[in-house]
């Protein structure tokens, strides 16, 4: 009887074999249909903008799919992003050791977040009410009805 091992968490494992036409960069596996403009953006701190971007610099073209790249082009691709971008994890952290020194300083914005309010200038009366835990529930006119006796 063949054991079969099932690994979570990362869905280009089968049975047999590993995928090989995906890439991976940053720790995250690029989706293999999708244009190498579109796909790079799954990556935190990468967006649309930034993909152009370092497309034009390696001269790799935006249309092309994911699968179709060369190993070549993944490994130039994963080491430009290596190298001159803060992705993924790091952005990550950096962004919660931000927000913790606000909130340690009790700065206007350190305290909104520890109020879990919005920090940016939005209103509350009427937005945000689920955030705050502060959804209002529509009362009928407070007429009882005659079947309810008093």
């Amino acid at each position: 009887m063949d054991a079969l091992f099932v690994f979570v968490g990362s869905p280009n494992i089968n049975k047999d074999k590993v995928d090989m036409a995906t890439a991976r960069i940053a720790g995250i596996v690029l989706p293999a249909n999708k244009r190498i403009e579109a796909a790079l953006p799954y990556i935190y701190g990468i967006g649309r903008t930034q993909s152009q971007k370092i497309l034009a610099v390696l001269k790799i073209s935006p249309d092309a799919r994911t699968k179709d790249l060369s190993q070549e082009d993944v490994d130039h691709l994963r080491d430009y992003v290596e190298k001159n971008f803060r992705v993924e994890g790091d952005l990550r952290r950096e962004v919660l050791s931000n927000i913790k020194r606000l909130k340690e300083i009790k700065c206007y914005r350190g305290i909104r977040h520890i109020k879990e309010l919005p920090t940016r200038g939005q209103r509350t009366k009427t937005n945000c009410r689920t955030v705050r835990h502060n959804t209002r529930k529509t009362m009928g006119s407070g007429k009882k009805s005659s079947a309810e006796k008093t």
